[in-house]
């Protein structure tokens, strides 16, 4: 499905805003809100970071984006959405990339009490450093 028909799936008003964010998003790397603010700038002038933020909310509410909060990183977005994956980050350069589910289907971890919870997903973060910061490659 195209970006205009799952807009309007969701219930969502056709904006050339919301088009470049998902644009920017896809086409990006887990991208943070300024990030993805920058990116409809150069595509469709004049966006305030508010109209932005309002923006990734609303596709995030509609199931369009995915928004992870690493540990000590602003929230990110994908368009990724609808499977269990999770997330490698590296704790030099911040770079974020996605795994699949650990194990088997969702939520592909149980924990050892539930506490009464029906689970549907887990959210798994692993941590190291990536192939090109082991290497000297990259600066912050």
């Amino acid at each position: 499905m195209d970006d205009v028909a799952a807009l309007r799936a969701a219930g969502l008003r056709v904006t050339a805003s919301r088009l470049a964010i998902l644009d920017a998003v896809r086409q990006g790397d887990h991208l943070d809100a300024d990030r993805v603010a920058r990116a409809v700038r150069g595509r469709v002038g004049h966006v305030s970071t508010q109209a932005v933020y309002d923006s990734l909310h609303a596709l995030t509410a509609a199931g369009l984006l995915r928004r992870i909060e690493p540990a000590g990183s602003p929230a990110r977005y994908e368009t990724r959405v609808g499977d269990n994956h999770h997330h490698l980050v590296c704790r030099d350069c911040g770079e974020v990339t996605d795994i699949d589910c650990v194990v088997g289907e969702a939520p592909c971890l149980l924990p050892s009490q539930t506490h009464g919870y029906a689970l549907d997903e887990a959210e798994v973060v692993f941590w190291g450093i990536c192939p090109t910061c082991q290497a000297g490659e990259r600066t912050r």
